[in-house]
């Protein structure tokens, strides 16, 4: 199992520098960007990046507010001025789209379908001729990079099944190893990337940090994709998937993810500047066990 890291909700671009130049001081696989609803742009973010891991990674960049064509040609000219990018796309959710943005939320899985139609090709370098039911698309792009691995996020049967026809691998988060195992894996069969997101607490009171959490993360659960996922997993609360707990708790959590078939777990630590570095020196130490 591959282990990154990345940040949630970067205060700067400059926190976003240091923490992947921290991420390859510690010998970390990948280096993840993901896009907050009005925070920077992952990409550009990414393409700041000085030291870093040989891994850089969007988890994920949303389809409905970028033309499959733009993104395409923005993914392409990152991977070829630094290399080593993985891009992660999905649909993200009603309330940015629909309600922040004011663009139709209609049928995330059609929308997502035909978003990685059209992609897919055009960071092959492909010339694409599509008239569907959101795009009408006739073009290629004329530079050209090794393409990207593709992922895409899925927690729900019939995303899984596309991604596993369509896509590199997905991109997953407020699981747990369980519902890897019983839900993820079996759907998306093997040869795919399974990345999963890992946020952590390393705390000496796992009660009182998970009773905070489940207050400050239940909005998170009012998401439909998150409802139901948590739903299959018979859990209430996305605080239910962080891993909260001492030293040993983590360790024994990505031991668990691994066995379950992650391939790529993507550590976020919470908590202190202390807590969250400490944190990051034990996955260092499991990556070079594991290696």
């Amino acid at each position: 199992m591959r282990i990154g890291t990345g940040l949630i909700g970067p205060a700067t671009p400059a926190d976003v520098v240091e923490a992947a130049a921290d991420a390859a001081h510690r010998g970390l696989d990948s280096f993840w960007t993901n896009q907050n609803p009005g925070g920077w742009d992952p990409l550009t973010l990414l393409a700041t990046l000085g030291e870093r891991p040989p891994e850089i990674g969007t988890s994920i960049v949303a389809t409905y507010p970028r033309h499959p064509v733009t993104l395409a040609a923005e993914a392409v000219t990152l991977q070829a001025a630094t290399g080593g990018l993985t891009l992660g796309i999905g649909p993200s959710h009603a309330w940015y789209v629909r309600d922040q943005l004011g663009l139709p939320y209609t049928s995330p899985l059609r929308h997502t379908r035909e978003y990685l139609t059209v992609l897919r090709p055009l960071l092959r370098g492909e010339h694409v001729r599509h008239t569907g039911e959101f795009f009408t698309v006739d073009t290629e792009l004329s530079v050209s990079a090794p393409p990207p691995p593709l992922l895409m996020s899925a927690l729900g049967p019939r995303m899984l099944d596309l991604a596993r026809e369509l896509a590199d691998g997905v991109v997953t988060t407020w699981v747990t190893p369980e519902l890897i195992a019983e839900h993820v894996v079996p759907r998306v069969g093997p040869g795919l990337r399974v990345v999963a997101g890992v946020i952590t607490l390393l705390t000496t009171d796992p009660d009182a940090a998970r009773e905070a959490l489940a207050v400050d993360l239940a909005f998170v659960g009012d998401m439909p994709a998150y409802r139901a996922s948590l739903g299959r997993a018979g859990l209430s609360n996305p605080a239910d998937t962080v891993v909260v707990g001492d030293e040993a708790t983590i360790l024994d959590a990505l031991a668990r993810f691994r066995d379950a078939g992650v391939t790529d777990a993507v550590v976020t630590p919470l908590g202190s500047a202390a807590d969250r570095a400490r944190t990051l020196d034990l996955v260092g130490a499991f990556t070079a066990t594991a290696g």
